[in-house]
């Protein structure tokens, strides 16, 4: 998946996380987390993101997380949508579920 615009999703609410996601013209994926439990969850959390990404073969992104205690279920969501409108997909989504 080509990322050509810069896409937000999710809000800054409880058990919510914000994902911005802008694309980058080098491969990888950047990651910069800001969470209050990134001490105990913060590498689950990067590693989701990573994952979900790679799954929609997203190859250059840089991806800031504000997480307000989301579950990997809700992160996944969060990414999935940013990196679909960020893509410019509007409709026919893949919405196949990521192991």
């Amino acid at each position: 998946m080509k990322l050509l615009n810069n896409a937000i999703a999710g809000t800054l609410e409880s058990s919510d996380i914000q994902i911005f996601i802008e694309p980058k013209e080098e491969a990888g994926i950047e990651i910069e987390l800001k969470s209050n439990v990134e001490k105990q969850f913060g590498r689950q959390i990067r590693k989701v993101i990573k994952e979900t990404l790679e799954s929609l073969r997203v190859e250059g992104a840089k991806v800031t997380a504000n997480d307000k205690g989301a579950l990997d279920c809700t992160i996944k969501a969060r990414v999935q949508a940013a990196a679909y409108r960020a893509a410019g997909i509007k409709e026919k989504f893949d919405w196949e579920v990521i192991e």
